[in-house]
C-alpha cells in the first residue's frame, strides 16, 4: 500500500452555492492543503459561475441542465450528471486515496462508481437527517447513510440521528471558524455595504440562510413584527437564499405574512439574496445581532461566524446550539414562539446584554478550527484505509 502520510483527497459537493455543507467543503479543503495533501474539489456548478471563493487547490466544475418533473426527477438527474463526468474516463486518469461525499447527491453518485468498481470505497458526512415525503428521496437519502464505507456527523445531534434511525456509527468531525476571514474589526467595506444593501436602520437584526421551513422564517418576521412596536427604526436583513429545493409555496406564504403585518420589503425588511464572499464578513459587522431561530440544522455554521463577527447571538434552544453554545453565551429561545423571539430581540439590544454575551461567546472560538477538523478527519481516512 501506498505512503499514507500524504494523501489524495477528493471532496465532492452538489453545488458551488454557499450553503452549510458547501462550505465546509471548501474550509475542509483549505486545511487538508495546508496540512500538505493533494486536495481536490468535485462540485455541480448550476450557473457555470463557479465557486465565489479563493481556493488553493484542484477544482473541477460539473456542468448540469435545467430539469422538468418536480424534484424526484432533479435528484436523479444530479445523481447522473456526477456519474456521468466522472465515469467518461475521468476516474482513470485521477486516482484518489479517498472519495468523500458531503451530501446524499454525491453519496448516491459514488455508490454507484462502487459498485462499478470504478472507485474503491467512498466516504459520506451526514450534515442532518431530512425528514422527506418523497418515497424516492427517502431512499436516495437511505442508501447515502447506509452504504458508504464510513460515515461522519457534524455534531453529536446528527451522530445520535443517524444511530437511532440507522443503527450506524458516525464518528464526529467538527465544525470551524475562519478567523482570518471573520473579524469583528472592520476593514472598510462596511460603509459601501449599507450604502448598495440600504441599511440605515436603528438596530440592524442579520440573519443568514434565505426564506424556508427550516429556517423558521414566517416565525421570524412575525416576531419582528413585534419588534417595531418598541424600535420603529428597527431593520430586519435576511442574507442568503440559495438552496436545491423549491420552496416558493412557503416564500408566498411569507411574502403575503409580511403584507399583511405591513413590513415593506427594501425598507424595514432586507432581502439581500446570496451575498458575495469578499462582502459577507463586512455584512456581519453592519449589523447590531445576529438572529437564528433555526428549527433543524446539522450545526449552524452561521452562528460561529456571527460570534467571530463580534454580534451577539440569538438562537434556538434546542440541538445542536447547546452542543457548543451555553446560556451566558447566547441567547437561547424556544424557536415555535414568536414572542419569546421579540422578547429576545428586544434583549439582546441591550448594550449591556450585547457585550456581556460578546464577551462570553467567543471563549469557544478556540475549539473549532478549521485545522483541527482536518487532522480528524484524516485520522478517519487513515483508519479506513
Amino acid at each position: 500500500m501506498r505512503e499514507l502520510s500524504r494523501l489524495r483527497i477528493a471532496l465532492f459537493t452538489y453545488s458551488t452555492k454557499p450553503r452549510g455543507s458547501v462550505l465546509h467543503t471548501l474550509e475542509l479543503a483549505t486545511a487538508l492543503h495546508s496540512l500538505g495533501h493533494t486536495v481536490a474539489i468535485y462540485a455541480l456548478d448550476k450557473d457555470g459561475a463557479g465557486f465565489d471563493y479563493p481556493l488553493g487547490c484542484s477544482a473541477y466544475l460539473i456542468p448540469t441542465q435545467p430539469v422538468g418533473g418536480g424534484m424526484d426527477a432533479l435528484i436523479q438527474q444530479r445523481i447522473q450528471e456526477f456519474v456521468d463526468f466522472l465515469s467518461l474516463g475521468h476516474c482513470q486518469q485521477h486516482t484518489y486515496d479517498c472519495y468523500h461525499a458531503q451530501d446524499c447527491i454525491a453519496a448516491n453518485a459514488l455508490l454507484q462508481l462502487r459498485e462499478k468498481g470504478q472507485i474503491p470505497h467512498f466516504i459520506r458526512t451526514v450534515h442532518h437527517v431530512e425528514a422527506f415525503t418523497s418515497a424516492y428521496l427517502q431512499a436516495c437519502q437511505d442508501r447515502s447513510i447506509q452504504a458508504p464505507n464510513l460515515c461522519l456527523s457534524v455534531s453529536r445531534d446528527s451522530q445520535t440521528d443517524v444511530q437511532q434511525r440507522y443503527g450506524i456509527h458516525a464518528p464526529r468531525v467538527i465544525n470551524g471558524i475562519n478567523g482570518d476571514r471573520f473579524s469583528p474589526i472592520p476593514d472598510g467595506t462596511e460603509s459601501a455595504i449599507k450604502q448598495q444593501l440600504g441599511i440605515t436602520g436603528n438596530p440592524v437584526y442579520l440573519t443568514v440562510g434565505g426564506i424556508e421551513p427550516r429556517k423558521n422564517s414566517l416565525a421570524l418576521l412575525k416576531a419582528f413584527a413585534r419588534v417595531l412596536s418598541h424600535f420603529p427604526q428597527a431593520q430586519l436583513v435576511m442574507a442568503g437564499g440559495a438552496t436545491l429545493f423549491d420552496y416558493q409555496s412557503y416564500r408566498d406564504q411569507f411574502f403575503a405574512l409580511a403584507d399583511d403585518l405591513a413590513i415593506t420589503p427594501g425598507r424595514s425588511l432586507l432581502l439581500p439574496g446570496v451575498v458575495a464572499n469578499a462582502q459577507l464578513p463586512g455584512l456581519y459587522r453592519t449589523a447590531d445581532a445576529f438572529v437564528f431561530p433555526s428549527l433543524k440544522e446539522g450545526w449552524g455554521l452561521v452562528v460561529l461566524e456571527a460570534i467571530a463577527s463580534g454580534l451577539p447571538v440569538l438562537t434556538s434552544h434546542q440541538l445542536p446550539f447547546t452542543e457548543f453554545l451555553e446560556p451566558h453565551q447566547a441567547l437561547l429561545i424556544d424557536p415555535q414562539d414568536p414572542e419569546a423571539i421579540a422578547q429576545g430581540m428586544v434583549q439582546i439590544v441591550a448594550p449591556q446584554t450585547a457585550q456581556a454575551l460578546v464577551e462570553a461567546s467567543r471563549s469557544i472560538l478556540p475549539h473549532y478550527s478549521w485545522v483541527t477538523s482536518a487532522k480528524m478527519h484524516l485520522n478517519h481516512y487513515r483508519q479506513l484505509l
